[in-house]
């Protein structure tokens, strides 16, 4: 009976010990795959390896790369795990159907990489922001790295005079080199920067408006068209979701004085008013168009062409650029999708792209949404990118840029932070930092889990 009975209190003090180191474990993990994303978005939009001499030779995306997929391990380990958001499962389809295609390409290995190297990052990126962004503070440092990055490399690249051919490029490598990729991150990430902005006081608020204006400004010196039309479209639901429906009519009103002088600075440029007009009317003189209107309409039939012939599997994943003279992208995410890795994974595209939408339209509907002024800026912020990025896209090939996909996941993110209790009044919302045992209080699963 003693010995009975000692072996149930030992089996007890064991199981107790089990439950109290899982216990540990969970309220450690979630802030260590948060601050392993922290690092991965900070490496990837600041690239310090263009900046700090030696550290070229630092494969930092390598690193970035399996901090990220460490961190998705971690993260992904016990039982109490969150069910997948619909949106990042379409982009988990995406990835299989990438992967799919490969052993069909013209170009295996680059197909490979293409896959395993590059988008697989995208896949790693949306599971982490889903994964472990649960409150609007965890939420505003990443979009702050996004924002400040652009701003930053926008400003020193205008201060620098950092041009080839008359055109802006970014001074860092990667996502902000060229100037049809610097035009369309900021086209995306200026609502961003009026979010921040509007909920900045004193002086913030002017270094705000200053990083805006310079983001504005840089638009115009890339000289790109797709970027200007991406960011007249962002900056008018800017006016339509910040001004009007928010009731800023000061904002109306400054954004249109601000409007009409600097596309009068612009349009008194006849080299800039050509390029302009070359959207419509092609290589007109003055345009420095130098044929890629036409070059362009050329690639996009043949990425249409290409999907027509390849509709389930395409050409292979990074394998368009093979396919004629020159190395050059489709210029256009759809058709490229399309045309690389067949009509499924268009379809999987387009369908995350409008989860992350839904998921938009159903954080509006939230309690926190009407309550929190902070968490509605950057609601609205998302809403504007997304529109943004959508017509942004039909001129620039970003289906290998994280961006896009760090957009998706930020609104699964949002919906799940819907679900958490709005803070007390007086504690500075979520200003508060959360320790490792407010982790463990956190409910798992949320019961908003988003698209």
């Amino acid at each position: 009976m003693n010995s009975q009975s000692t072996g149930a209190k030992g089996s007890e003090r064991s199981t107790a010990w089990m439950k109290r180191a899982q216990s540990i474990a969970e309220k450690g993990r979630r802030p260590f795959v948060y601050g392993a994303l922290v690092v991965f978005t900070w490496l990837y939009y600041y690239r310090p390896e263009d900046f700090i001499p030696g550290l070229g030779v630092v494969p930092m995306a390598k690193i970035a790369g399996i901090l990220g997929l460490v961190a998705l391990m971690v993260g992904m380990m016990g039982g109490a795990r969150a069910k997948v958001p619909r949106a990042v499962l379409y982009l988990c389809l995406l990835f299989l159907q990438m992967a799919l295609c490969v052993p069909f390409a013209i170009w295996r290995g680059g197909a490979f990489s293409a896959v395993f190297e590059k988008f697989d990052k995208c896949v790693i990126v949306a599971l982490l922001i889903s994964m472990a962004v649960v409150t609007v503070r965890e939420l505003r440092k990443l979009l702050w790295i996004q924002v400040s990055a652009v701003a930053l490399v926008t400003f020193f690249s205008i201060i620098l005079r950092h041009t080839r051919d008359g055109r802006l490029e970014g001074i860092q490598k990667s996502i902000l080199e060229n100037p049809n990729d610097l035009a369309i991150s900021i086209a995306i990430s200026f609502p961003i920067g009026v979010a921040f902005m509007l909920h900045a006081r004193g002086l913030k608020k002017a270094i705000w408006a200053i990083g805006l204006a310079f983001m504005a400004l840089g638009v115009v010196l890339t000289y790109s068209r797709g970027g200007l039309l991406g960011f007249v479209l962002s900056l008018v639901v800017c006016i339509w979701e910040y001004g009007i429906k928010g009731k800023r009519r000061h904002i109306v009103v400054i954004t249109a004085v601000a409007l009409v002088v600097g596309l009068g600075a612009a349009l008194s440029s006849a080299h800039y008013r050509a390029r302009v007009e070359s959207i419509l009317m092609g290589n007109i003189e003055g345009s420095h168009d130098k044929g890629s209107l036409d070059a362009r309409k050329a690639l996009l039939k043949k990425s249409i062409v290409l999907a027509v012939t390849h509709p389930l599997v395409g050409v292979g994943p990074g394998c368009f650029q093979l396919v004629g003279n020159g190395w050059m992208v489709a210029h256009n995410t759809y058709t490229e999708f399309a045309a690389e890795a067949g009509f499924p994974a268009l379809l999987l595209f387009l369908l995350a792209i409008g989860a992350a939408l839904k998921n938009i339209a159903q954080v509006r509907k939230s309690q926190r949404y009407q309550e929190d002024s902070e968490f509605r800026l950057f609601t609205q912020a998302q809403w504007e990118g997304l529109v943004a990025y959508l017509l942004g896209a039909c001129f620039a090939s970003t289906e290998y840029n994280l961006y896009p996909y760090f957009m998706v996941a930020y609104t699964c993110a949002m919906v799940r932070i819907t679900g958490q209790p709005i803070p007390e009044k007086g504690l500075r919302g979520e200003g508060q930092s959360l320790s490792k045992a407010s982790y463990g209080k956190i409910p798992r699963p949320q019961p908003i889990l988003g698209r």
